[in-house]
């Protein structure tokens, strides 16, 4: 018989992505830290990025929870797609059915953030249709923060979203800031932001989140793990 095995000194992470996402591992791979570890799974899904086609996600996510490191503890969950998350609202946790550890959304990360800062109003850049970025701005409304400015950029695919290189983000971020703004979130967990957030931090003299960022801060601080990083929000703690 084999010899009993030491506890695992690995904190695990799940992931659900969308099969078309080709930025949130990569960003993962930088905010995540040294003992965690992220187990990732994809589900599929139909571009253009209309409402429709993001609640069509939503009877997709049980079986895909079910391929996360089965019978093995997580200390998070985290679903990467911003509007999706958004789409889906309070339904989320029920359509994984996963309850081996707490579920994360980007959109539901930003609002724990915000929150925690005591921000109640927020500019929203979004790289979508407009069609698309109204629930994301509505989720936030429902969440008790307002959206004083909103900015889309007009894209349909999320792999051209994931295109956008860093000049671009900064003056689609630009554009959507409002002085009446006390933070702002960058949508969509496709777009390169992460090297552009300590620019616009100090250029703005505000928080400055993305999708991922607020996903991953999220997923670590409900674990009870700091988060580090040249960002406002990773000196943020709930615990």
């Amino acid at each position: 018989m084999p010899a009993a095995l030491p506890p695992d000194p690995i904190r695990r992470f799940g992931l659900i992505a969308l099969a078309t996402d080709l930025t949130t591992e990569r960003d993962a791979a930088r905010l995540m830290p040294e003992g965690t570890a992220l187990h990732v799974t994809r589900i599929a899904f139909d571009n253009p990025t209309t409402p429709e086609n993001l609640r069509a996600t939503g009877p997709r996510l049980r079986d895909a929870a079910a391929l996360l490191v089965p019978d093995v503890p997580l200390a998070g969950i985290g679903f990467a797609c911003t509007s999706a998350g958004a789409v889906l609202g309070d339904d989320l946790p029920a359509l994984i059915g996963d309850k081996r550890a707490p579920i994360s959304t980007p959109a539901g990360g930003a609002v724990r953030a915000f929150r925690a800062m005591r921000v109640e109003k927020i500019a929203l850049m979004t790289p979508y249709l407009p069609e698309t970025t109204a629930p994301v701005a509505d989720y936030f409304k429902a969440q008790g923060i307002a959206v004083v400015k909103r900015h889309s950029l007009g894209h349909a695919d999320d792999r051209d979203m994931a295109r956008l290189d860093g000049a671009a983000v900064m003056e689609a971020a630009l554009e959507a800031d409002h002085p009446g703004a006390e933070a702002l979130f960058l949508s969509c967990t496709a777009i390169s932001a992460l090297d552009v957030i300590p620019r616009l931090e100090a250029r703005l003299q505000r928080p400055v989140l993305s999708a991922n960022l607020a996903l991953y801060w999220s997923m670590l601080d409900q674990a009870g793990i700091a988060a580090a990083g040249p960002y406002r929000l990773m000196t943020v703690r709930t615990w």
